[in-house]
């Protein structure tokens, strides 16, 4: 069992940036770990994904602007997010996922929210 407390979140105005942060109570090593956001009305998406191996993919819409990164040591994981605009505000939740054979481990936080408006 993990458990994931995101960190971070808050108004900004729009070009500007934030950090979300997300503790892990154990280690995330063997761990995907995503960051997902779900704006009022609309489903959950993923924004980004760090595997266990280091390797990233991101959502077309925030490529170039979101850097995903993960410190393993410290069991946390990153969401740096620069040139924030108005579509960018959602809650932000943290995943952790890792394939088993018979039911895959899916762990989420509690969400931490991003507004972004002038």
């Amino acid at each position: 069992q993990v458990q994931l407390v995101e960190s971070g979140g808050g108004l900004v105005q729009p070009g500007g940036s934030l950090r979300l942060a997300c503790a892990a109570s154990g280690s995330i090593s063997i761990y995907a770990m995503g960051w997902y956001r779900q704006a009022p009305g609309k489903q959950r998406e993923l924004v980004a994904v760090i595997t266990s191996g280091d390797s990233i993919n991101y959502a077309d819409s925030v490529k170039g602007r979101f850097t995903i990164s993960r410190d393993n040591a410290k069991n946390t994981v990153y969401l740096q997010m620069n040139s924030l605009n108005a579509e960018d505000t959602a809650v932000y939740y943290c995943n952790a996922h890792r394939r088993r054979r018979w039911k895959d481990d899916d762990y989420w936080g509690q969400g931490t929210q991003v507004t972004v408006s002038s």
